[in-house]
């Protein structure tokens, strides 16, 4: 948790909203730390990082930032801010799609609703990028990577309610990674918090 100053006290619909934020239930493949948080965005803020590991290889990244401005942002629309990005290797073929951009937008918007999420002010950039290599390093693979960066305003009741936002944010990490979403009836375990070893990043 982050503030710009340490006299001030965070707001207690601030210590609410990490709370849930903090002993949120995860999809497995999700190992979720808690990282620093930004100090010059916002009054109050807390953080926490993701990869989405399968077979003990990284398929995924991902990062997640709750802002809190008591007195409110008018670009949010609000007091409270989800910031977030998602990272993950795709097909290269992908990358020449034109419609790759609109359907990475799309994963954000449909786990939102999906979830149950209420929300506002919603933007954000869907970037792809491609790079193959040559020369000395010909012998590499192509690779391709999607990135989804993106940005909301969560609409809670005094704090309460960002289960729901977390959940969306899960799957959205999950479904850039390619994985499906988790069957109806099956339990996202609790937070697995400093694990005893990191995998590997996707090479």
């Amino acid at each position: 948790m982050a503030a710009r100053s340490d006299v001030v006290p965070a707001p207690d619909a601030f210590r609410r909203a990490v709370q849930e934020l903090m002993t949120a239930p995860w999809r497995p493949e999700l190992v979720v730390e808690e990282m620093p948080a930004p100090t010059r965005i916002s009054p109050f803020a807390a953080a926490v990082t993701a990869e989405v590991v399968v077979g003990g290889e990284e398929v995924g990244s991902g990062r997640l930032v709750l802002l809190h401005d008591p007195a409110g942002n008018a670009a949010w629309e609000g007091t409270f801010r989800c910031v977030t990005f998602a990272r993950a290797d795709v097909d290269p073929e992908m990358v020449t799609d034109p419609l790759l951009a609109r359907v990475g937008w799309s994963w954000l918007l449909e786990a939102l609703a999906a979830h149950g999420a209420e929300y506002g002010a919603p933007s954000g950039t869907v970037t792809s990028v491609a790079s193959e290599s040559f020369g000395g390093m010909a012998e590499e693979a192509p690779r391709a990577e999607i990135e989804v960066r993106a940005s909301w305003t969560p609409q809670l009741d005094d704090g309460s309610g960002l289960g729901a936002h977390l959940a969306a944010w899960a799957e959205l990490l999950c479904t850039t990674a390619g994985l499906p979403p988790l069957p109806a009836g099956v339990v996202p375990m609790p937070s697995r918090r400093n694990p005893p070893s990191r995998s590997p990043r996707r090479r």
